[in-house]
């Protein structure tokens, strides 16, 4: 097995800097993430003291370098294949459209009373980008209008459509995906009646276009994605350590505390609490593949687990790793625990090989319980797509709570240049805990290129040790 040993998995300042001008990198970690044809591969993350973050005043440039690209080369794409001459997008203040921030310029914290976004293609595939807002946007929007009171600003909103005269336009409204599903029913109302009678035949739902602005990630947000990834498993592997835990001393929550303390030190905003667990020889799992884990003290012969998430230059993270509080007579962890977590690999081997273009979440895990079962491995799929946010659009495949095909949102089919939180379990019997039943619960983000699975920052392959 090979391992790569990294104390500075970080981008260095000048790296970022670079980023920020616009000078994109195709690989920005000092090691390669594991490919799953390598299954053996994968690396141990020793620290995350020496990351460079950049202070919110340094991200503004680059997130809106990242957002024009994605506005001037993805969005027309993206309309065109779902058929759509136009995207209205509508917000409140406060009750802003869920997709809202993935499409205004920072810094932006709320909508100004009530925004309104329109996106209209043209003949020659271009998207033109249009404000009707009471406070104009700036680049990369053009005002259409602005100034008037509310009544003034929606009859714009009725004229502009009405003078591009589309034929279809997409709203976001889904009984499927809730991110897509943000105009509000006052809202909509109020959009049917500054329409000419009729024109509401035109309004369709944007579902479609909302799933794939979501979920694709373009090559500048594929470049920084690995070390927003390194972060997570840096600050877990800072955690899971001798540094921070004292066997006997610590407890669960004291390591969770740490955990969010150092993400919000680093200027990291969580998109959950972190979360940890231990398994005890003596305390068994719960019946019938419930999760196993307590909380509590944290003694010597304990499996920790932890399962974080932060989101970093609009893209988040969801990580979860293993770990082993060594016994005063040990020097490393039981072979009974290595082989599970060697299987815990195999599982993830199994889900990965599994992705291929065009098949749905239902399929993909479909093909994955197959394999677990030829495999004799008694594992539980549940992954989900990562982007702009934790839980993003996309393939579900499997939940925790369901192992069967998910209605709708499972359906999806799986598109190129999308990231994935691997995520999931294998129970295994522990020889030396008398058989007792141990759960190896991973997850780590990684990139569906088209062709194959790439993990962003490597995965675990290796015990977290506590001495």
């Amino acid at each position: 097995m090979t391992h790569w040993h990294i104390h500075r998995s970080g981008l260095t300042t000048v790296a970022l800097t670079m980023l920020i001008a616009g000078l994109w990198f195709t690989t920005i970690v000092t090691a390669s993430p594991a490919s799953p044809s390598e299954p053996g591969q994968g690396r141990r993350i020793n620290t995350a003291s020496d990351y460079t973050v950049l202070a919110s005043r340094e991200r503004v440039d680059f997130e809106n370098r990242i957002l024009t690209d994605r506005l001037e080369h993805l969005l027309p794409r993206l309309m065109a294949e779902a058929g759509l001459d136009m995207w209205v997008v509508i917000n409140r203040e406060y009750a802003e459209d869920p997709v809202y921030f993935t499409l205004v310029p920072q810094p932006s914290y709320a909508a100004r009373r009530t925004t309104m976004l329109v996106f209209s293609r043209a003949s020659d595939g271009s998207v033109r980008r249009l404000a009707v807002n009471r406070y104009p946007l700036g680049n990369p929007y053009q005002s259409a209008w602005s100034g008037g009171d509310l009544d003034a600003q929606w009859k714009a909103l009725g004229e502009l459509i009405v003078s591009l005269n589309p034929q279809r336009v997409g709203i976001n409204v889904s009984k499927t995906w809730p991110a897509a599903d943000g105009l509000t029913q006052s809202l909509h109302q109020r959009l049917i009646s500054v329409l000419p009678t009729g024109y509401a035949a035109k309004l369709v739902s944007a579902e479609a276009l909302v799933v794939r602005w979501i979920e694709t990630r373009t090559d500048a947000e594929q470049s920084v994605y690995p070390h927003i990834n390194s972060i997570a498993r840096g600050v877990i592997a800072d955690a899971f350590s001798s540094r921070v835990i004292t066997p006997g001393v610590s407890t669960t929550d004291d390591v969770a505390w740490y955990i969010r303390e150092r993400f919000e030190a680093l200027g990291l905003r969580l998109w959950f609490m972190p979360t940890v667990d231990r398994q005890r020889a003596g305390v068994p799992c719960g019946p019938g593949g419930a999760h196993c884990g307590d909380e509590g003290d944290i003694h010597t012969g304990d499996v920790l687990h932890t399962d974080v998430g932060f989101c970093y230059l609009k893209l988040c993270t969801d990580t979860q790793e293993m770990a082993y509080v060594l016994k005063p007579n040990e020097v490393d962890v039981p072979q009974g625990l290595k082989s599970a977590l060697a299987d815990g690999n195999h599982w993830q081997d199994i889900l990965t090989g599994s992705f291929k273009e065009g098949r749905t979440g239902n399929q993909i895990l479909a093909e994955t319980i197959s394999g677990c079962v030829a495999s004799h491995l008694t594992c539980s799929t549940y992954s989900h797509p990562l982007g702009f946010f934790g839980h993003s659009l996309g393939p579900t495949i499997g939940m925790w709570d369901n192992q069967g095909p998910s209605p709708d949102t499972g359906d999806w089919p799986l598109h190129p240049n999308t990231v994935y939180a691997i995520e999931g379990n294998v129970t295994v019997s522990l020889p030396e805990w008398n058989q007792q039943r141990v759960q190896i619960m991973l997850e780590q983000g990684a990139l569906f290129d088209g062709t194959r699975v790439q993990y962003l920052a490597g995965r675990q392959t290796q015990w977290h040790l506590i001495r």
